[in-house]
């Protein structure tokens, strides 16, 4: 990172919330009901990250099922139910970012409506409203780089000056596709999923870590720059 501003982005699922878990097996009992036999293992190996349109792509192409408006109205109720339940901030999440002083923002494949009622659920929605960002927003959903790009340019950054926290493989590619600073967060609950760890790090991100709080150590090294120079807030 050459500039001297700074702009934080974060992944919802896996990243803020460990929801991946819930998410995984909601869709996986949805398909069940409409007779497509997919295990969670597999699931997470085709869809952690990924946009809903892109699961539905992956679904007709490879499965051979279409997702309707029946199936996504099901998969939500169930969905938002096991999260009302069950939904946890990722531990110590809330005390990185009250920890981080620069500005930050989310970028999810979720939708708004997913994104806000997760962060709402687990106290840290005024943590960074309105600055709320989903896929549906563009064109192609993550590995492309679309959502990370038009997340930087609505808060005025450039992305070299950008530091993306992900946890999914296509939320990694994404973000290095972006020309942005990669750290990868693997301590989420997903995380002994077989292969999870291997194919993050086929990636290289910049950093990996896996519990939260030392996020705040991490960014501040980086913002020193190599030679020690501060990086300011946008």
């Amino acid at each position: 990172m050459e500039g001297e501003r700074l702009l934080l982005i974060f992944d919802c699922d896996g990243v803020l919330v460990d929801s991946e878990p819930l998410s995984v097996g909601v869709l996986v009992e949805a398909l069940t009901r409409r007779g497509v036999v997919i295990s969670e293992d597999q699931a997470y190996a085709r869809f952690l990250g990924r946009s809903l349109s892109t699961v539905a792509q992956i679904l007709h192409e490879d499965f051979d099922h279409s997702i309707d408006g029946a199936f996504l109205e099901d998969l939500r109720h169930h969905l938002y139910d096991r999260f009302r339940l069950s939904l946890q901030p990722v531990p110590g999440v809330a005390a990185a970012l009250d920890g981080l002083d620069w500005p930050r923002c989310v970028a999810s494949s979720s939708q708004p409506e997913r994104i806000r009622l997760s962060l709402s659920l687990t106290g840290l929605l005024e943590r960074f409203e309105p600055h709320i960002f989903s896929a549906s927003m563009v064109e192609r959903g993550k590995p492309a780089p679309d959502l990370f790009l038009h997340a930087a340019n609505a808060m005025g950054a450039e992305p070299a000056d950008c530091i993306v926290v992900e946890d999914s493989p296509a939320g990694i590619e994404a973000a290095r596709r972006a020309g942005m600073t990669v750290f990868a967060f693997i301590g989420g609950s997903h995380a002994g999923a077989p292969g999870y760890r291997e194919r993050v790090a086929a990636l290289a991100p910049d950093v990996t870590f896996d519990a939260m709080p030392d996020l705040i150590h991490l960014v501040r090294k980086h913002a020193e720059g190599p030679a020690g120079r501060p990086r300011h807030a946008i």
